[in-house]
């Protein structure tokens, strides 16, 4: 087992009506606050109206930054910062899935230096410090409400890259299941099949720790359980809360510790795709992962085949692979990329973009050759 440091100091609100207590938190920060959400379906079901109702009955004046994309920019960063500088912002509440979170994330880091999105990104610079962010998250899939990670993509570079800090945790993060009861059938299947990945990122990573493999297997096994019974039923309370918890410890840390570093190779070949192609982030994983573990099947055979014994009672790498590959089918979501409508036609552009950014994992590495045995595979 590697040494390790557990470090996790989000302040976590799971459960129904869990809302109630934001207007106090929010408040305790001061009193401008930058409410930033998506395009608009948070109006729509109400969610917006709970948070503008808790911010106002303790007298904060609210400023609003909206329309952060599924895929969120970075342009849109940048001009949150500038608008949250010229309103001397006190905190930020993200009210959303992860794109919100992680842009918000982003604008708390860069607005005490008055930094630029993508300097951050890159790591030009270092922030020291942040703007408090307060989560609401209307989207169980990415875990960032309980981690210290963001993801933005640059299209003027071609590029969708993650970054984290210890200054980019949230401050506080509200989870109430029933934020989540709107999320359609696709989105909701994205969200489960985006948290499985997460802990098959980490699972597939350096360093032996036999308890952190099982609190792996036991997110993947709840996620297999609830996620398939969620989609038959979208409001039962117990389903969505179960997958909420599931996404929210299949990133917060307690699967990586006593490892030394989860691979990330599937997420950065997924990146590419959402490029070039605005395919939604889980989508994009459930079409690499069973294309990069055949390509894995010769190179790390007792590693599926660990896999397949606590997840599937079974020792065969191939029945693996199959069996995950049903378990994304059986939730609607793709498996390679004709059911994307993207043809044999793109596989030269993917190429060029993966080799253009060097995709790679940080424990397997991907060669160009790579690239073009899972595009291979992918189709």
């Amino acid at each position: 087992m590697e040494n390790f440091i557990a470090y996790n100091p989000v302040k976590l609100h799971f459960g129904r009506n869990v809302t109630n207590e934001l207007g106090n938190v929010a408040a305790s920060y001061g009193k401008n606050i930058l409410l930033v959400y998506g395009k608009g379906s948070v109006k729509k079901h109400g969610y917006y109206d709970l948070v503008v109702k808790q911010l106002k009955s303790v007298d904060c004046r609210i400023y609003e930054f909206s329309g952060i994309k599924p895929n969120p920019l970075v342009d849109d960063v940048d001009d949150a910062v500038k608008y949250a500088i010229d309103k001397s912002i006190d905190a930020i509440v993200a009210l959303g899935g992860g794109s919100v979170i992680d842009s918000a994330k982003i604008i708390s880091v860069c607005i005490p230096g008055n930094h630029k999105g993508w300097d951050i990104m890159k790591r030009n610079v270092t922030p020291d410090k942040a703007i408090p962010v307060i989560a609401i998250l209307t989207l169980a899939a990415t875990g960032t409400e309980m981690n210290s990670n963001a993801v933005l993509q640059n299209p003027a570079t071609m590029e969708k890259i993650g970054y984290n800090n210890k200054h980019t945790f949230p401050a506080h993060s509200f989870l109430d299941p029933q934020f989540t009861y709107s999320v359609p059938p696709n989105q909701t299947a994205y969200g489960i099949v985006d948290l499985i990945a997460h802990a098959l990122e980490v699972f597939f990573g350096k360093g032996e720790s036999s308890l952190s493999d099982r609190f792996i297997a036991s997110i993947i096994r709840d996620a297999m359980h609830y996620g398939p019974l969620l989609m038959k039923e979208p409001l039962n309370y117990d389903y969505r809360a179960n997958i909420m918890w599931d996404a929210t410890c299949a990133l917060n840390g307690i699967t990586s510790w006593g490892k030394a570093d989860g691979d990330w190779g599937v997420h950065a070949i997924g990146h590419q795709l959402s490029m070039l192609y605005d395919l939604p982030h889980g989508a994009t994983l459930s079409i690499v992962y069973p294309a990069w573990l055949k390509l894995q099947h010769n190179r790390i055979p007792e590693r599926i085949q660990t896999l397949g014994k606590l997840i599937f009672d079974t020792e065969n790498a191939k029945e693996t692979i199959e069996n995950l590959t049903r378990f994304f089918s059986s939730l609607n979501s793709p498996v390679n990329l004709a059911e994307v409508q993207i043809g044999n036609d793109k596989k030269a552009e993917i190429i060029k973009l993966m080799n253009k950014n060097k995709v790679t994992g940080f424990c397997h590495k991907l060669s160009d050759n790579d690239h073009v045995l899972l595009v291979n595979h992918m189709m």
